[in-house]
């Protein structure tokens, strides 16, 4: 099945792209159950995307409750080869203020007792993940960022996006610890996404969309849930207009990625030795290789 190549992951805030043309509703089963809603095809300027809300569209998931294998297994069965996800985090560093948007380039885990692996069960496969975004695909985000000018809106090229496990907020304990390690944002959902994409080989970029400081910051304690929301809504509303900026640049000139050749040297079984079970579980994700 092919019916996009570049695919959308919309995050708090961003539950559906009114940009969209030609859209309709495709509900997918996958070996890991089902994603988190239907995946919505459609257009953008005569482009075919497939974009999925990563919490359900009426906000039903706790990052804890994502099926993430699910959800990147629904893409490549898609067809996708490039995946943008829009994700709200909170700031770490000063200088990154509300509002502005990060394209990370690497990842912190602190999450606990999520599969982030498609592999096991009779194959074993192992992944590198030195550069855990794909820099081409990031560089196409960030350009389209900086091409569009956004009031309000600084870029940041590049950065450390600590993954934690919520649903909480961290402590001001721990918000102190991640900025001694050097930590730009901090969010709850895009590290499980960057490593299934990779063991997917599809490219993978997060775009960050600032909220508000976290709790380190002296004036934390005076943010309130309605500046929140409005920042989400702004952020949202500036997401779509990147994404469509990136969907058009990546149509007339798609970049290469390492990502799409990754499992090239990563299995280490011997496929006629996996069990039949298991290859045609993972069929979309091992059809080149099979």
């Amino acid at each position: 099945m092919t019916e996009a190549k570049i695919g959308i992951i919309g995050g708090s805030g961003l539950y559906k792209m009114d940009a969209l043309k030609d859209i309709k509703e495709v509900h997918i089963e996958t070996p890991f159950g089902s994603p988190s809603d239907a995946l919505i095809l459609g257009t953008l300027d005569e482009v075919k995307v497939a974009f999925l809300a990563r919490h359900g569209r009426n906000h039903t998931l706790l990052p804890t409750e994502l099926p993430f294998r699910a959800n990147i297994y629904a893409m490549k069965k898609l067809g996708v080869e490039y995946i943008i996800s829009a994700s709200a985090v909170g700031s770490l560093k000063e200088e990154v203020k509300p509002l502005d948007m990060v394209v990370p380039d690497q990842f912190i885990d602190r999450t606990r007792n999520r599969i982030s692996t498609f592999f096991g069960e009779g194959i074993v496969a192992h992944i590198t993940f030195g550069e855990p975004i794909c820099k081409n695909l990031a560089q196409v985000v960030a350009d389209a960022i900086a091409s569009l000018n956004l009031p309000d809106v600084n870029l940041h090229r590049g950065g450390i996006y600590v993954c934690m496990e919520g649903p909480a907020f961290s402590t001001k304990a721990e918000s102190n610890l991640y900025r001694s390690w050097d930590a730009t944002i901090i969010g709850m959902t895009n590290l499980q996404e960057a490593k299934l994409a990779r063991e997917a080989e599809i490219a993978y970029a997060t775009m960050a969309l600032v909220t508000d400081y976290d709790c380190w910051h002296p004036d934390h304690d005076n943010v309130t849930v309605e500046m929140v929301v409005a920042n989400l809504h702004s952020n949202a509303v500036n997401a779509q207009k990147v994404i469509q900026e990136a969907v058009r640049q990546l149509s007339t000139n798609p970049p290469k990625s390492e990502a799409h050749s990754a499992l090239k040297y990563a299995i280490l079984t011997r496929l006629d030795s996996v069990p039949a079970i298991t290859k045609q579980k993972l069929a979309v994700i091992l059809q080149k290789y099979i």
